[in-house]
């Protein structure tokens, strides 16, 4: 049967298959349907003129509502329109867990150029003054990039991240409104609409069943509220249970949200309809008030805007349309007067106001909390249906998989974690996502299928797993995971470094898990750089696994810089981890090298000041250790930052406290250098006598030495500082 999926003109300019980016969007569906409403309205509001910043659309819908799935849809649709390419990132976890617009500029910036210097974490995380943020905005000047932002808590995440200039357009989509940013109209995702419903239950059940049935079919799209994931769900069970007919499988349903609702005594929600209204009420829930009976009047209040009555509330939409947003605006595409209830002139005025950063977000509230899937909600409903008939090993995986970094991944990690052969966890990955209960992801860079746990099913996942998995199950899950990662880490290196031969003496790997080449190895550990160190980020956040994610640390601090193309802000990450377990541990000779590490790797981006911070403090571990050695290169790092800063007093402070410890400890080739440096400081406070005598010091110790070169350097410095001196220097 041929598939029935909505259709849009393409964009002008070259063909959309020809923009960089659009494989980094999640897997397309295979059948797509509905939303015409929606992306007739996406379209209109990317087409009107902007100024002062790039344009923001937003999607805002509930868990299941399909807006990752139209988001990938309207992007491709329009990317021909932006031929610099289109840039992904998902600023929420499965877990619910924010991630810092710091940390998304960082990923957008890599994909944006994979070789551009991307800068060192700031001191905050927050704010448009971040580094990376700063970074990422200077980089899209004068491109035309599409940035598609998927799963957003709050306003905070987005605007540090918008280009100064509207050559760009940024795409979020949330679970509620995005209060804060100024001049948007969210389009809110109700359910789907009649025929579409219709059509997506017969393509993916079949034709005959839904067509002979067409009042089940109408009965089990009300009972699964019209949302597409609710309905994929649901297909899933009945593809699986071909003797069941459509109408008992809408009974089912609804059976068993009673069921939900009567074990945790929540009032039942409508099954259809009111889509947007509840998205607006998760708000009222996060600051713990109840949502008002008339959610039309409440929707009308908060934009100043008479209410327009249960049948015209505003921010409200019914299956199938777009809905005016939140701040009572017109939906995108029709006729703008400024914000409603306010005249021409002060709409006017926000206008002119575009161009000042400061003007383009409101002063808001503390980052929101996730938006929870209810229990008495349609799709856990459907879920629960559909996860009691799973074959164990399939049920298994599943709830395993939220112990996956980033609850992402493929048969190589996915057998580590439940323990079987990694052909046998392809298939069982491959049925779940047939089943809809996994989404597909981008293949990794050898073609290997990788899948990803739903946001919306994460929590009962977990409660599942807490539930009906023993705690030391778990944790051998985990270790099992970091060993594997640990084994594969190694493999790369082997392959990259055959002169350093293989780091742990193990057996080789099995062949489903090797890797081919030093090609292959190169493009694994970058393709999954981000998984990794999410996976030791996991582990030391547990703490209960710190020898194998210590190990796992060892292992990409040896094998990333190997690539190539190791960013100084892995390897930041990677030694704030070791410091992390160091000072967990009670280990400070262990805490001291990974503060020198992480201010070697600040004094490499020139930034000085942060640098001393972190050499003071390795300086205190060092101490605690009683180890000299590692005083001493604290003292001659941190003189090198007060040196760099221009002051030279405190700069042959460090230096002569420095070279007491050398001395003391025989280290002749460090007394030389640092008798030099002292020389330096000395030359720059004009104190000439003091310096001529540190630069002959230094030359007797390399003569001892033997060190010509040394000797011809420190030389040429005597016979300037001389030179000037004569010269009334």
């Amino acid at each position: 049967m041929a598939r029935k999926t909505a259709t849009m003109d393409p964009g002008p300019g070259a063909p959309a298959g020809a923009v960089p980016g659009l494989e980094r969007l999640p897997a397309a569906p295979t059948l797509f349907v509905g939303r015409r409403a929606e992306l007739a309205a996406l379209r209109a509001a990317a087409a009107r003129p902007a100024s002062g910043r790039c344009p923001v659309l937003v999607l805002a819908g509930r868990p299941g509502s399909g807006r990752t799935v139209l988001a990938s849809r309207f992007a491709r649709t329009v990317a021909a329109d932006y031929p610099d390419g289109v840039l992904f990132v998902r600023l929420s976890a499965p877990d619910g867990s924010r991630v810092a617009p710091a940390r998304a500029a960082r990923l957008l910036l890599e994909q944006l150029d994979p070789q551009t210097a991307v800068p060192l974490p700031g001191t905050g995380e927050d704010g448009r003054d971040e580094p990376g943020c700063v970074a990422l905005r200077e980089a899209l000047a004068g491109l035309r990039v599409l940035l598609v932002l998927d799963d957003v808590r709050d306003a905070g995440q987005v605007w540090p991240l918008l280009a100064d200039e509207p050559g760009c357009l940024v795409l979020a989509t949330t679970a509620g409104p995005l209060t804060g940013i100024e001049d948007i109209d969210p389009v809110i995702l109700g359910g789907l609409d009649r025929q579409a419903s219709g059509e997506l239950l017969a393509d993916l059940v079949g034709g005959t069943r839904i067509s002979c049935d067409p009042v089940g079919g109408a009965d089990l799209a009300e009972a699964c509220a019209s949302r597409p994931a609710a309905l994929r769900l649901m297909a899933g069970w009945l593809r699986g249970n071909p003797k069941i007919a459509v109408t008992e499988a809408a009974r089912e349903l609804n059976r068993v949200v009673g069921e939900e609702t009567a074990g945790t005594g929540a009032v039942a929600e409508p099954a259809a309809g009111g889509e947007a209204a509840a998205v607006a009420s998760s708000k009222e829930k996060e600051k713990g008030r109840a949502p008002k009976k008339k959610e039309g009047e409440r929707a009308a209040k908060a934009s100043g805007a008479p209410s327009a009555g249960p049948a015209g509330a505003a921010g409200a939409a019914g299956p199938g349309g777009a809905a005016r947003g939140p701040s009572g605006k017109a939906a995108p595409g029709k006729p703008a007067e400024g914000r409603a209830g306010e005249p021409a002139a002060a709409a006017a005025a926000v206008t002119e106001s575009a161009g000042d950063p400061a003007a383009w977000v409101k002063p808001g509230p503390e980052p929101a909390e996730p938006v929870p899937v209810p229990d008495n909600d349609p799709l856990l409903g459907a879920f629960s249906l559909l996860y009691r008939g799973l074959p164990a090993a399939q049920a298994r995986m599943l709830r395993t998989l939220t112990l996956a970094p980033a609850q992402t991944a493929d048969p190589r990690t996915a057998s580590a974690l439940v323990g079987c052969p990694v052909p046998d966890a392809a298939a069982t990955l491959a049925a779940l996502a047939e089943r809809e209960l996994l989404g597909e992801e981008a293949p990794t860079a050898d073609g290997t299928p990788r899948y990803r746990v739903p946001g919306r099913l994460y929590p009962r996942l977990v409660r599942l797993r807490e539930q009906e998995d023993r705690p030391t199950e778990t944790e051998l899950a985990r270790a099992r995971l970091l060993e594997r990662l640990v084994r594969l880490t190694e493999s790369a290196r082997a392959l990259l470094d055959p002169a350093a031969g293989p780091g742990s003496g193990q057996d080789p790997l099995p062949a489903p898990l090797r890797l081919r080449s030093a090609a292959h190895a190169r493009e694994w550990l970058l393709g999954e750089r981000e998984l990794l160190l999410g996976a030791v980020a996991d582990a030391i956040g547990q703490g209960d696994l710190d020898g194998s994610a210590g190990r796992l640390v060892t292992a990409l601090l040896r094998a990333l810089p190997l690539t190539g193309a190791a960013a100084p802000t892995d390897l930041y990450r990677l030694h704030e981890l070791v410091l992390t377990v160091a000072e967990r541990n009670g280990r400070p000779r262990r805490a001291s090298a990974a503060l020198l590490n992480l201010g070697d790797l600040q004094a490499s981006a020139g930034r000085w000041e942060q640098a001393a911070a972190h050499y003071r403090a390795a300086l205190e571990h060092a101490r605690r250790a009683d180890d000299e050695p590692l005083c001493a290169r604290a003292l001659e790092s941190a003189a090198n930052c007060h040196r760099a800063l221009g002051d030279a007093v405190r700069a042959a402070d460090w230096y002569g406290r420095a070279l007491g410890l050398r001395q003391a400890l025989g280290d002749h080739a460090a007394e030389a250098r640092l008798l030099a440096r002292v020389a330096e400081a000395h030359t720059a406070q004009r104190r000439f006598d003091e310096a001529d005598r540190e630069y002959r010091a230094a030359l007797a110790v390399l003569r001892r030495l033997g060190d010509e070169r040394g000797l011809e350097a420190v030389g040429g410095a005597l016979a300037d500082l001389r030179e000037r001196v004569d010269a009334g220097w």
